[in-house]
């Protein structure tokens, strides 16, 4: 019975820290984008055409270096 009386405050303390915490992350935008990561992760950087350029002039590049 004794070891409520220390439990209850620490439990209460965490719990208060724990609402704060959340209350702070709110506050500063950490949930303002829930989806837009995991809609980054699906998209295809292939449809970029300045992207693209690169990627071919690199390739030409690596294919010249390898037939000499």
């Amino acid at each position: 019975m004794e070891v409520i009386y220390g439990l209850l405050p620490g439990m209460l303390l965490l719990g208060i820290i724990g609402v704060a915490v959340f209350f702070w992350a709110v506050r500063n935008g950490q949930y303002d984008d829930m989806d837009g990561a995991a809609n980054r992760v699906l998209m295809d950087d292939d449809d970029d055409p300045t992207h693209a350029k690169t990627k071919q002039s690199e390739t030409a590049a690596d294919n010249e270096d390898t037939s000499q």
